[in-house]
Parts: C-alpha cells; structure tokens; sequence
C-alpha cells in the first residue's frame, strides 16, 4: 500500500535530538513549504525517498536521531521527499527531483521499487537506477533501503535481489534490512516488528530498520549506540535489536556495492 501525502517536504528532528515516535503515519514530521534554509546548515544531510514503509514510525526520525548519537556535536537533518511514489515513478517527479538537485545531500536513501513475489511480472529498474545516478551526480552516496518481508510471505531473497540489481547497474549501498527482521525473528521470536496489517512496522522493526539504515550510512557499529528515546521501543528491545544488527551486518555487508566509502564529516 502507498501512503501519499500533499506536503511538500517533510522535515525531521532539525538540529536537535527527537524519538521516532510511536504508530501511525508519521504523526512526529514536521510539514514545511518552500526553501529550507536549516538544511544547507546542518553538518549531516539525509534525503529519504520512499512510501509508506519509510515514513511509518518515522524511519527518517530515528536515523537522524542515532546519526546525532553516533557523531556527537554534529547537527544532523533528515528530509522526506514529497509523495509516496513508487521510485520508477518518483524519478519523474518534478518536487522530487528539485529537492535532490537543490540541495547538497551526503546520503540519499531510496524505498519502494516494485518487485514479482511470483515472477510472472517484469517491473522496470529504470527509474530507482535514475535517482541512484542522480544522487551520485550531485555528490550524495546512495542507499537502497530493500524492506523487510511480509508476515508468512518467504520474499526476503526476492527483495533484496531486486535491489542488488540497481545497484550492480549503478552503484549504491544495500541496506540488508530484510535479513535483518529473519534473524531477529529467528532468535527472539515474540518481538513483535509488524503492525497488525503484516506489511508495514511496528515500532520495534522501524527501529531495527533504523540501525540497518544507520550503520550503512555512517559506518558505525550498531552496538555502541546507547539507549535512545524512542516511543514504544524499551531498552531491553533496543538492545536486542542492536545485537541483531551488528550480527546481521556481518553476515552481508550494506557497502560492498557501494563503489565508494565517503565518510561522514
């Protein structure tokens, strides 16, 4: 399902610390039109891409939260770009593309490439290896945030393979979030990581799809960050959560399809 929205941009947690908030669309986001000055400010830019699996628990919210832990005295912003567009639509989205283009971006993050689950259908990379190239033209370094799985639906391979694909073509990070939530199911089976609806997060899996997202941008070990405040995401979970992104992320590198490792200032 796609959740769209009329705002023009949505922006996130601007300099200072905020949680990813709780369920819902994206109740934490701050709506805000026109140029935003606060973004050229900031020490570390994040523009996110994606429907309603990005925006749902405010994913963006909480990278930007564990980046600010992670680079301590950094000023950190997270950018949701307008709509909720699949990305071979999104890449001829007029907003879209002057967002990325207007702004000097460390790290695009890209959500929503269709997929078969069957096979018996062909859904064009074109338009997610666009913005990928795009990205890269303007300085940023990309990164496919390939999303967990369906509850009872076995298409984490399915998933991920679709994004390897995008990047084999043009470069970017893979974000390994769908093995992620098989492990953390694996080991701790009575987290609950889905809403009700099985497809998209509940706060515990926004957050362990955070720390995938967060130790790919920045290169930091899940397990150094510290406790954060985070609605409905106790300490004892995020702990286990880290654990299960370190573990996760040693197993399948998010960089080795990146074709380039630029560190964060």
């Amino acid at each position: 399902m796609i959740f769209r929205t009329t705002v023009v941009v949505l922006v996130h947690c601007l300099l200072t610390a905020c949680s990813g908030g709780g369920s819902g669309a994206a109740s934490s986001l701050n709506p805000i039109s026109g140029p935003i000055a606060a973004v050229g400010n900031a020490d570390v830019k994040l523009l996110f891409m994606g429907n309603s699996h990005t925006s749902v628990n405010d994913i963006p919210g909480t990278v930007a939260t564990m980046v600010r832990a992670g680079k301590v005295g950094k000023t950190v912003v997270a950018v949701l770009a307008p709509g909720g567009q699949h990305l071979e639509e999104r890449a001829g989205d007029a907003a879209t593309l002057e967002l990325l283009q207007n702004q000097r971006w460390n790290f695009v993050v890209l959500q929503a490439q269709d997929y078969s689950l069957s096979g018996a259908f062909f859904y064009p990379t074109t338009g997610a290896e666009k913005l990928v190239r795009l990205s890269r033209q303007a300085g940023a370094l990309p990164v496919l945030f390939a999303e967990w799985p369906r509850v009872g639906i076995l298409e984490t391979q399915i998933i991920y393979s679709k994004y390897v694909s995008i990047a084999m073509k043009e470069p970017a990070c893979v974000a390994p979030i769908p093995q992620a939530f098989d492990l953390a199911l694996t080991r701790f089976p009575a987290l609950r990581l889905h809403d009700p609806d099985g497809n998209h997060s509940a706060p515990a899996g926004a957050f362990l799809a955070a720390l995938i997202l967060y130790a790919t941008i920045t290169g930091n070990a899940p397990q150094n960050l510290p406790t954060l405040t985070i609605a409905n995401v106790d300490a004892d979970t995020q702990a286990k959560l880290r654990g299960i992104a370190a573990e996760s992320l040693q197993s399948l590198s998010p960089r080795q399809w990146c074709s380039a490792d630029p560190l964060l200032p």
